[in-house]
């Protein structure tokens, strides 16, 4: 490289002389000596792409669209206007200082608010949670408002998936939540609202981002995340549920995404016992033809969690979709593998992930669970997992996921290599909890694919953004891409 450089700069001067030397001479002579020394062998660089590039043109040639798409999906039921903006401007408007951090399950106060904040700040990890007093919350609402930097977008899991899925072509998507004014006015014209879904408030979640870096006290963000949270009853009661079920037998939808379980939260638990049950008692209505996904969020009542996983939900569902939080969550709350460990430490462990995917599906083959699919995405990787002979196209769906997650997070249309990194490991064992076998990727085949048993998994990195513009929405961008690509063989 520097004797390139050194050799640019030779051919700069010796042109400089020799138009010094002889005035005369014309601007094609000197053009034809500049092309005539630059074709010289010492100056000719073959330039390799970089890993990001071959990786990112490996993942285009990968990606198919499945032989059998969707064509109809409903989706619900929690939707809202999320306000983003900057955590630490809003805890210094709000006249809190940093303190010491520590995680709460519910919040109930500022003070818990900037210690659940700084907890989850300096572990780089996303978080969501309930905020118990109205009052204050609106205070809160509106000091965030007022922010000239703040900013007003679709919000939920089920708001932003169908965004997604309504941009696909040849897609039909319904979507089912409490929309009011603002929310219905910022959604997609292609998404369907039915008119009983329509109230005339918004619901408003708080979405405090951190930059890595960023420093609050002596706290220092290791990775770009966001701490969500919010008063939200018509979400946390899922008043939409027996909406979205009515609308199925006129609309006739080939799948159906569930989510906004983890709102429930915010209920006594006596009335989310009781909720769960009607809900579950609803979905168990659903005809069998209709493949159903859960897409999971952050949550922290272990209750709450067993009840989804043993009496209600998951023996209804066919695919999975959660984050790093989550899985280890589920796992720790039905002593799953790996159910000791608190926490992650820095990127997950492959085949610590691994084992408790494999643990999931494996309820399948127990009755326990009609799931076949689990889609699991963190911030370095994804892994995609399916029972043999239920889907198609995973190679493409785990690709797909992988690459909306570095191209939105930089807001662009497509990767650009020069504006993102990789962290993911490129060579793990499949498992920790048995003699596992140690997998590879590389730029060329970026993603492997390994069984155990009838289970097929199937691990891509992600390139991530190195300045992120928006981190809210990714994981319900790669859940939303990853579907449009899979293809059910029931279907």
């Amino acid at each position: 490289m520097w004797a390139k450089a050194v050799s640019v700069c030779l051919l700069a001067f010796a042109c400089g002389l020799v138009h010094r030397l002889y005035p005369g001479i014309t601007e094609d002579t000197l053009s034809y000596l500049s092309d005539s020394v630059k074709s010289l062998p010492c100056l000719k660089f073959s330039s390799s792409p970089s890993f990001e590039e071959g990786l990112s043109s490996a993942w285009d040639s990968l990606i198919v669209e499945p032989r059998k798409q969707w064509g109809k999906v409903a989706i619900g039921v929690n939707a809202c206007v999320d306000v983003v903006l900057s955590g630490v401007s809003l805890l210094q408007a709000l006249g809190l200082s940093p303190q010491s951090a520590g995680d709460h399950a519910v919040l109930n106060n500022l003070e818990e608010l900037a210690s659940t904040f700084m907890h989850y700040m300096q572990r780089g990890a996303a978080a969501e949670r309930f905020y118990s007093d109205a009052v204050s919350f609106q205070h809160i609402s509106s000091t965030a408002s007022k922010n000239p930097a703040a900013q007003h977008f679709v919000g939920g899991n089920a708001a932003l998936i169908a965004q997604r899925m309504a941009a696909h072509p040849g897609m039909e998507v319904l979507l089912c939540g409490p929309i009011g004014p603002k929310l219905h006015e910022l959604l997609d014209e292609r998404v369907l609202v039915p008119s009983a879904s329509l109230q005339e408030q918004d619901e408003f979640h708080l979405i405090l981002e951190y930059k890595a870096g960023e420093n609050w006290g002596s706290s220092r963000a290791p990775t770009a995340n966001r701490f969500i949270f919010s008063h939200d009853l018509s979400n946390g009661a899922m008043t939409s549920l027996e909406v979205l079920l009515a609308s199925l037998e006129e609309f006739q939808p080939n799948l159906l995404v569930l989510s906004g379980l983890h709102m429930m939260e915010g209920l006594s638990r006596e009335n989310r016992e009781t909720r769960l049950k009607e809900a579950a008692s609803s979905i168990s209505d659903i005809p069998s033809d209709i493949i159903i996904h859960l897409e999971l969020a952050s949550m922290t009542d272990g209750d709450l969690m067993r009840g989804i996983i043993y009496q209600q939900v998951f023996p209804l569902i066919s695919s999975l979709g959660l984050n790093e939080q989550e899985l280890l969550f589920l796992s720790q709350s039905a002593a799953g593998p790996h159910s000791s460990l608190q926490a992650w430490s820095g990127i997950p462990d492959v085949g610590m992930v691994s084992d408790i995917i494999f643990w999931i599906l494996q309820g399948y083959h127990q009755g326990a669970s009609t799931l076949t699919r689990v889609h699991f995405h963190t911030l370095a990787y994804h892994i995609l997992a399916t029972i043999d002979g239920f889907w198609a196209n995973q190679v493409s769906a785990v690709a797909a996921g992988a690459r909306v997650a570095g191209a939105q997070a930089c807001a662009s249309e497509t990767i650009d290599p020069a504006r993102v990194m990789l962290k993911s490991p490129l060579e793990f064992s499949s498992s920790r909890a048995e003699e596992g076998s140690t997998i590879k990727v590389t730029a060329k085949e970026p993603v492997a694919t390994w069984k155990r048993g009838d289970i097929t998994f199937y691990f891509t990195p992600v390139l991530i953004c190195k300045q992120p513009v928006r981190t809210v929405g990714l994981g319900d961008a790669i859940s939303a891409e990853g579907l449009l690509f899979s293809e059910a063989l029931s279907m």
